[in-house]
């Protein structure tokens, strides 16, 4: 069996991303003793990623580099947003522990969208949010192997993600 639309994949990787000096620093790693699953063509993972490894086979392993208009998409400007203090208020949450700088929130926008967003500043009454992907504007670059492949489930294709080993269980 190949990578390709519909099939379950697991597999193995090291995601290296430029720092601000330009090195390649190993931000993620992915093992054999848990690897990744997922549907190909409905993962979620970037389409430069799922492109690069259509048509492998298991026991392939693969070396490639996304750049950010194929991965997350350029850094932008416009998702860096003021927010007035009064949303982050809710029942049961200190908010002096919710905001604190670097923290990752999730939210909902107005159409309901579930959004993360990183604070990046605290002012008196406003918080400034930065609602862009952790890794947008960067070139990703992957390394690893494919461990196995079989076909998806017609549940499994419907739900959207893997069940059983690796995937999620629903109760």
């Amino acid at each position: 069996m190949k990578v390709e639309k519909n099939n379950v994949i697991s597999l193995t990787y090291s995601l290296r991303i430029p720092d601000s000096e330009g090195e390649m620093d190993v931000v993620e790693v992915v093992t054999e003793e848990d690897p990744m699953y997922f549907i190909q063509g409905i993962s979620g993972l970037p389409e430069g990623f799922e492109n690069q490894i259509e048509g492998l086979v298991a026991g392939d392993t693969f070396a490639f580099t996304v750049s950010a208009e194929e991965g997350y998409g350029e850094f932008d400007e416009d998702a860096i947003v003021d927010l007035p203090k009064s949303v982050f208020q809710m029942e049961d949450v200190n908010q002096e522990e919710l905001l604190q700088i670097g923290n990752i929130i999730p939210m909902t926008n107005e159409d309901g969208e579930r959004m993360h967003g990183q604070v990046m500043e605290i002012k008196d009454d406003v918080v400034i949010m930065n609602f862009n992907h952790p890794l947008a504007g960067k070139e990703m670059q992957f390394e690893g192997q494919i461990i196995s492949i079989r076909a998806a489930t017609p549940e499994e294709i419907s739900h959207g993600h893997v069940h059983g080993a690796g995937g999620v269980h629903h109760h």
